[in-house]
C-alpha cells in the first residue's frame, strides 16, 4: 500500500512537472520565434505549438495536468496523514485509560473519503481559469461537503460528551442518575440543533451570503414560530429546567393537587407518573413547574401524629403515667425518634392524648410498618396497665 501511494504521489508530481516544463518550453518558443513542434495542419491558426498548449474548456492541457497533479497529491497526502495519525493514536489509546484519545481516533476515522476527494479537487482547480459560475458551484459543493462532515463529527463529539456527563452523574450507590438518563434525548436534540444552526451560518458566510440580515429575519420568524408553538416550547424549556433544577427525579414519589404517583419518565413535553392504582398519569412539564408539588422521597424523616383517647373512668395516676408508657413503646421500635406525648383535650367521651414521633426514613413501607408496631405496642401496654380506650356508648336511663 505504501509503495502504491508513493508511486501515485510520484506520478502526480511528474504530471505537474511535465505541465510546468511544457509551459516553459512554450514561452521559450514564443520568445525565440522558433517552435519546438511544427503547427499541425488544420489548426486553423489556433496558435499553440505543443500539445500541452492545446486548449480544453478554456485552459491548456498543461494547466489540466497541474490541476490533476495537485488534486492527486493533496488527496494522497491527506489520506496518508490521516491514516498515520489514526494508527499512531490508536496504539496510544490502547495503553491509556482516558477516552479523549479514543474520541479523536473515532472522529478521524469518521472523515469520509468523498469529502477528502472534494477538497483535493477544489485545491487542484486553483490552477485553472474557470467561469465564475463554475467556480461558485465548486465552492458550494466543497463547503457543503465540509459542513456535512462537521455535522457528522460533531454528532460523535456530542454523544461522547453526554455519555461522559452521564457517567459522572451517579448516586452514592454508583447507580446512574435516572433523570439525566431519561433526558438524554432532550439534551441531544437541543445541543445538536444549536450546532446545526452554527454550521449552517458558517457555511452560508463562506458562500458569500450576508448572514446578518438572515439572522435578523430568522429572529422575526422565530418569534412567529414561538407564538404559534408556545405551549410546545414552554414544555421543552420546562423539561430543561426540570433537568437542571431537579425538583424531582425518576423514582420519586410526588403529589400534584389530588393526584400522586411515582415518576417513571421525564420527556421533552410530558412527565409520566405511575399512580398507586396502577394507571399511568401524563402531566405536561410546564404544568408541573407551575404547580405546588410535594416530593415525598425528599423527606429525611416522616412525622407521625396519633390521638389516643382513653375512658374518663381511668385513674388520674394512670393518666399521669401514660406519656411515659407510650414513650417507652416508641423508643423500643428501631428507626423511630420520639417527640412528645401529652394530654391535649377532654373530649366528649374520651380523654385525648397526642402522640408525635418521627420515622427516620422516607420509605412509605417502613413508615407503615413502624406505625403498626407502635399502635400494637401501645394497645398491649395499656391493656397490661388496665387502661381502656374510649368509644361512644349509649346509656339507657331508667325513669
Amino acid at each position: 500500500m505504501k509503495t502504491n501511494c508513493a508511486a501515485l504521489v510520484a506520478g502526480g508530481l511528474v504530471l505537474a512537472g511535465l505541465g510546468g516544463e511544457a509551459l516553459a518550453q512554450g514561452e521559450r518558443a514564443g520568445v525565440g520565434g522558433v517552435s519546438a513542434v511544427p503547427a499541425p495542419r488544420g489548426a486553423g491558426g489556433a496558435g499553440w505549438t505543443h500539445w500541452t498548449e492545446m486548449p480544453i474548456l478554456g485552459n491548456p492541457v498543461s494547466a489540466w495536468l497541474v490541476c490533476v497533479g495537485v488534486a492527486v497529491v493533496v488527496y494522497l497526502v491527506l489520506t496518508m496523514v490521516r491514516g498515520a495519525v489514526v494508527s499512531r493514536l490508536a496504539k496510544v489509546a490502547a495503553k491509556t485509560t482516558t477516552r479523549v484519545d479514543d474520541l479523536v481516533v473515532d472522529v478521524l476515522r469518521g472523515i469520509r473519503r468523498p469529502v477528502v476527494l472534494v477538497v483535493a479537487v477544489f485545491a487542484g482547480m486553483a490552477a485553472l481559469s474557470l467561469p465564475v459560475q463554475v467556480e461558485n458551484g465548486a465552492r458550494m459543493i466543497t463547503v457543503v461537503a465540509v459542513a456535512v462532515q462537521l455535522l457528522i463529527s460533531s454528532r460523535r463529539v456530542i454523544d461522547f460528551a453526554l455519555e461522559a456527563l452521564l457517567k459522572r452523574a451517579v448516586h452514592e450507590d454508583g447507580k446512574p442518575d435516572e433523570t439525566l438518563a431519561s433526558s438524554m434525548g432532550v439534551l441531544r436534540v437541543v445541543v445538536f440543533g444549536a450546532v446545526v444552526a452554527v454550521v449552517i451560518l458558517l457555511a452560508l458566510d463562506n458562500l458569500g451570503v450576508q448572514v446578518t440580515p438572515l439572522i435578523a429575519g430568522l429572529g422575526i420568524g422565530g418569534i412567529a414560530v414561538a407564538l404559534a408553538a408556545q405551549n410546545i416550547l414552554a414544555d421543552l424549556f420546562a423539561s430543561v429546567s426540570i433537568l437542571l433544577d431537579k425538583p424531582f427525579v425518576v423514582g420519586d414519589s410526588v403529589a400534584i393537587g389530588d393526584k400522586s404517583g411515582v415518576v417513571e419518565r421525564i420527556g421533552i413535553k410530558t412527565t409520566r407518573l405511575r399512580t398507586p392504582q396502577g394507571e399511568e398519569l401524563v402531566c405536561a412539564n410546564n404544568d408541573l413547574l407551575g404547580s405546588r408539588l410535594h416530593n415525598y422521597k425528599r423527606m429525611s424523616e416522616r412525622r407521625v401524629v396519633h390521638v389516643l383517647g382513653v375512658r374518663y373512668e381511668t385513674a388520674v395516676e394512670k393518666l399521669e403515667a401514660m406519656p411515659g408508657w407510650v414513650k417507652g413503646v416508641v423508643e423500643g421500635v428501631e428507626g423511630l425518634r420520639f417527640d412528645r406525648c401529652h394530654l391535649v383535650k377532654l373530649n366528649t367521651y374520651s380523654v385525648d392524648f397526642e402522640l408525635v414521633y418521627f420515622v427516620r426514613s422516607a420509605d412509605f413501607l417502613k413508615h407503615i410498618d413502624a406505625q403498626q408496631l407502635v399502635l400494637l405496642g401501645v394497645m398491649k401496654k395499656l391493656a397490661a396497665e388496665g387502661v381502656e380506650f374510649a368509644y361512644p356508648v349509649q346509656v339507657q336511663m331508667n325513669g
